[in-house]
């Protein structure tokens, strides 16, 4: 049996592996003054405006004032605040279960009106994947930028639209949107190379990018850093020096990486058997594939799923 993705090339894997499929959204009419506090979390979140503008404030990161045209990203879940002005005071935000919720909330004074959507993507087991960690602690989106100008323009309409007049399947629709907003988030680090740390610049070299979907396309193939330099047409030497230093790794340690990855989202959404996991992701041994999980999870395989079906975590 092969394991074959639907979800495409290496971004739509990871991001599938790694966030949950469904986004929170909530939208919030805000009167000055007003401010909200948001802790450390093990989310993606972002921001956009429908009217009025927002002083967002990221630790480690200059201050943004956030305009009508424009989604704010805080991939990492890095602690921030959310304000109509600084030195307006702020509560803690808190919320229930990750499911959508477009009941608009009313926040603040009396002052000047903004309305906010927010949404947040939960990292699953809170532990985002390694192509991920070196994005900014933020990104910001404009539809007034020169190349992907149109498209983040048409999706933030779309958000907000959907966002304002709920109809069928809307939450349906706001998921998608916020997969094609986290999408050209990434587009936007790798193309500006604003993000020069290893990991997200791989996304933007076309034979490592190529490199990267095949191990993510072809799981069960025994890949060697020579048979993947072959495919991509570099030497073996040059491969490995050059997706060390794009992605923060070598090739074959990023691929043991995902597959561990890999197997933990088949063991939580999945009903094949241990030793039928372990074949799909390119294990041929058991014990193998035990060691290796509990390598890079800390705990076996069993155990993990275990855990998730004490703590209600496993899809049915």
């Amino acid at each position: 049996m092969e394991l074959q993705d639907p979800r495409g090339d290496v971004i739509a894997d990871v991001l599938g592996a790694s966030l949950l499929r469904h986004a929170l959204y909530r939208s919030l009419e805000a009167h000055a003054p007003w401010g909200l506090r948001i802790p450390q979390k093990p989310r993606a979140s972002f921001y956009l405006v429908a009217r009025g503008s927002a002083r967002l404030e990221v630790e480690g990161e200059r201050v943004h004032m956030l305009s009508p045209g424009e989604v704010a990203f805080v991939p990492h879940g890095t602690p921030h605040v959310i304000r109509d002005a600084e030195g307006s005071a702020v509560t803690t935000a808190c919320d229930g279960p990750l499911t959508s919720c477009l009941v608009p909330r009313r926040i603040g004074g009396h002052g000047a009106a903004t309305t906010v959507v927010a949404g947040f993507f939960e990292i699953r087991n809170g532990r985002e994947p390694p192509i991920l960690q070196k994005m900014p602690s933020l990104v910001v989106l404009s539809s007034t930028d020169t190349a992907s100008g149109p498209w983040i323009s048409a999706t933030l309409q779309l958000v907000l639209a959907e966002s304002a007049a709920p109809r069928p399947a809307t939450s349906v629709v706001l998921q998608r949107l916020a997969d094609v907003l986290f999408v050209l988030a990434l587009r936007s680090v790798g193309a500006s190379g604003q993000c020069k740390a290893p990991g997200i610049p791989a996304l933007t070299d076309p034979r490592i990018y190529e490199a990267l979907n095949l191990m993510h396309a072809q799981l069960k193939e025994p890949w060697t850093v020579v048979s993947l330099a072959k495919r991509v047409n570099m030497s073996r030497s040059g491969f490995a020096a050059r997706f060390t230093e794009l992605v923060g790794e070598p090739p074959l340690q990023y691929l043991a990486r995902w597959r561990i990855t890999r197997a933990a989202e088949l063991l939580r959404d999945g009903d094949e058997k241990i030793e039928a996991v372990a074949n799909l992701v390119g294990y041929e041994s058991l014990p193998a594939f035990s060691r290796a999980f509990k390598r890079w999870q800390g705990e076996s395989p069993a155990t993990f799923r275990r855990a998730l079906e004490q703590q209600g975590l496993r899809r049915k």
